[in-house]
């Protein structure tokens, strides 16, 4: 099977494909048996196939959503992904919610099948943004509402609204000036910022803060969203672009990991 970087990419493209025709069953059929959908991270996780389909029904088969795409880095069978998701959630409102997905990939047979989809964005503030709609917002909220306790019952509808509580503001702020203290060579500050962090490349390989700031240093935020205990940061740069995806402690002043990707241009 082909692992290389457009098979990759082309197998998880066949989601925003499916999810536009509102195709139910192709969309559900990319995801392994045992799958795992945490949309937003910070959220309850949809895991399994019956989970999978409460949540297309849910989120997915009533809009139409169109993908945005703009940065895609590939580390072996790990796509990120950042670009707006623009939502229509009736005839009167439509959404541009900014996203980082995370797929991770597996082998199922002689395919690709997504294994585990995260979503950073921020609950908080598109439900905000989402209010300032005024009347045009009520049909659209209720619609949802009935949606999820249809479809995922009173637990279903709590664990979606749990993706509010997280790092907020102050988690923001502390990743925010780590990031910017790293892209302007400033090592023995982010050495500090980072305390005893965990720091990796990827999911596991081992990563000194040096390496840290050696990999993030001359390039430009584009992106910096919050998601549950995580806040994640896209980059640009003339030597290719960056992801870091942090863990945040109960006291936003910790930072408890770190994960960098990264993909060379080309």
């Amino acid at each position: 099977m082909s692992t290389t970087r457009s098979a990759v990419l082309a197998a998880v493209e066949r989601s925003p494909v499916a999810a536009a025709a509102h195709d139910r069953a192709g969309w559900v059929g990319l995801f392994t048996a045992g799958a795992r959908i945490e949309d937003p991270v910070g959220s309850r996780p949809h895991t399994g196939r019956s989970e999978i389909e409460q949540f297309y029904d849910t989120f997915i088969g009533p809009r139409d959503i169109t993908f945005h795409r703009d940065i895609d880095i590939v580390c072996g069978t790990t796509v990120l992904r950042d670009l707006v998701l623009e939502v229509a959630m009736n005839a009167s409102v439509t959404m541009r919610i900014p996203a980082l997905l995370r797929y991770d990939l597996a082998e199922v047979g002689d395919a690709l099948a997504i294994d585990r989809l995260r979503a950073y964005w921020e609950l908080p503030a598109m439900a905000w943004k989402f209010t300032r709609n005024g009347p045009a917002a009520f049909p659209a909220a209720i619609a949802l509402t009935r949606s999820l306790l249809a479809n995922q019952g009173p637990a279903g509808a709590l664990g979606f609204v749990a993706g509010v509580n997280g790092v907020g503001a102050r988690g923001r702020r502390l990743i925010g000036q780590l990031v910017d203290d790293a892209i302007a060579g400033d090592e023995m500050t982010v050495k500090r910022g980072l305390g005893d962090a965990e720091i990796t490349t990827g999911d596991l390989g081992r990563l000194r803060p040096s390496e840290l700031v050696a990999a993030l240093a001359g390039k430009r935020r584009r992106t910096i969203l919050t998601a549950g205990r995580h806040v994640v940061v896209s980059l640009t740069g003339t030597d290719g672009a960056a992801v870091l995806i942090t863990e945040v402690g109960v006291r936003p002043s910790r930072v408890r990991r770190v994960r960098l990707f990264t993909e060379a241009p080309g």
